[in-house]
């Protein structure tokens, strides 16, 4: 794939992919709008060095002055970090960006496309984009989903929050023939907690199958996403009782406060942070780190 000359890939990335060294595409939204400062930068440059010690080279992916990077630098990530003019770019406002030079956090969608222009073929995520709860009046969905039906790259995550409506946007991803395939579980994970209540179909044991399942879908000429679904480990989940009855909580609280539209997820993940004394970042944190891990792994497996 010719990667535009308008998507500047960093040099460290370059090498590595006209080598055919594995690389690990990470988004930059979870950077620049879901964790707080200076724990963003910390994770940043962290999972960066996680990816290193496993062999594999990062890409973080980013916007800077409108230039899309595939593979930012330590000074790009500490920018959209730090700086209080970042927005958030989905694969839509990637033109707006680069015509007003903004600085932007790829979503899950923008990062994805990117990567796969630039010829990366894995990345992780924390959880997915999905549809959201009451969809049939409003209409709302991730753009991640109609993204990842054409966009051929095998992404971790933790299945999609559980503020999301997780039964329909597993109907979605039926709908857009994306193959979803869980990491040593049949049941579907809810980002905080292991299980969401939803069974999958298929499943794998290890990086290797993962990577065999790319490759099939290689073979076929398929143009989706392979999403793998790697859940927070047990021991380290919100309790799934407490999980339910704080998720319930902010359901009520967002309608008691009239809140609809693209201001409910900040308005629920708030709501869900402060009720659990900051608990559900921890989680958070631990799914994004061990999705790391596995991309990585899936990473090299797919490079070999």
């Amino acid at each position: 794939m010719q990667t535009p000359p308008v998507i500047r890939v960093g040099e460290e990335v370059r090498r590595a992919l006209d080598d055919g060294a594995p690389v690990l595409a990470l988004e930059s939204t979870i950077l620049s709008h879901g964790l707080p400062n200076p724990r963003n930068l910390e994770v940043g440059l962290g999972s960066e060095r996680l990816v290193r010690e496993a062999g594999v080279v990062p890409a973080t992916i980013g916007v800077v002055e409108g230039v899309p990077v595939v593979g930012l630098t330590a000074h790009e990530i500490e920018r959209l970090c730090t700086d209080d003019d970042v927005v958030k770019v989905s694969v839509r406002d990637l033109p707006i960006a680069r015509a007003q030079r903004l600085h932007g956090g790829t979503t899950v969608a923008a990062t994805a496309w990117l990567a796969h222009r630039a010829g990366i073929r894995v990345m992780s995520t924390g959880g997915l984009g999905g549809v959201h709860r009451g969809a049939s009046d409003t209409f709302d969905e991730s753009a991640d989903l109609g993204t990842l039906a054409t966009t051929p790259i095998t992404l971790v995550s933790a299945g999609v929050k559980s503020i999301l409506d997780i039964g329909a946007t597993l109907e979605r991803l039926e709908t857009l023939n994306v193959p979803v395939v869980g990491y040593r579980t049949n049941r579907y994970p809810g980002f905080y907690v292991a299980d969401s209540g939803h069974a999958l179909d298929y499943r794998i044991e290890s990086a290797v199958d993962a990577a065999a399942l790319a490759h099939a879908r290689d073979e076929l000429g398929l143009a989706s996403a392979v999403l793998v679904a790697n859940p927070v480990d047990a021991s380290k989940q919100l309790d799934p009782e407490f999980h339910d009855r704080v998720l319930a909580e902010a359901l009520d609280a967002a309608s008691a406060a009239g809140v609809s539209g693209h201001d409910t997820t900040p308005f629920l993940l708030d709501h869900m942070q402060r009720a659990t004394g900051g608990r559900s970042l921890e989680v958070n944190l631990e799914v994004y780190r061990g999705n790391v891990a596995l991309g990585a792994e899936i990473a090299r497996a797919i490079a070999g």
